[in-house]
């Protein structure tokens, strides 16, 4: 079955960096979404950057865009979150997700909400303060 372990959170202050990963395995997808949403208490679950493997192609929320970067290590199923310039702002549950790719463009699947992924992490909460 389909695992993902995300690690690396932690509490940090305003304008330092955390590095998250999610290691994936037991997938079958030849093509997927995967990426990273976080959900903060009393709000909806958001995207925050997103991958397409069948596009080789990168989405990123506004809020981020210009600190949040996500890389991928393809032969160890590993995607990881680099966060810059934190702001209490980011203080959330961030977890790794993936889904199967159906054509959408990352826009539009990341306007769609959590809906277009079927695997989810634990989480792995990130403080910024």
């Amino acid at each position: 079955h389909v695992q993902l372990v995300e690690s690396g959170g932690g509490l940090v202050q305003p304008g330092g960096s955390l590095r998250l990963s999610c290691a994936a395995s037991g997938y079958t997808y030849d093509a997927y979404y995967m990426g990273w949403f976080r959900q903060a208490p009393g709000k909806k679950r958001e995207a925050v950057g997103l991958i397409s493997s069948k596009r080789r192609s990168t989405w990123y929320a506004d809020s981020v865009k210009g600190r949040f970067s996500i890389s991928q290590d393809n032969a160890n199923n590993i995607l990881d979150l680099q966060m810059n310039s934190l702001e209490p702002e980011d203080t959330a549950m961030y977890y790794c997700a993936l889904g199967e790719f159906f054509g959408a463009s990352l826009a539009t699947v990341a306007a769609r909400g959590t809906r277009d992924f079927d695997h989810w992490g634990q989480g792995t909460q990130v403080t910024v303060s």
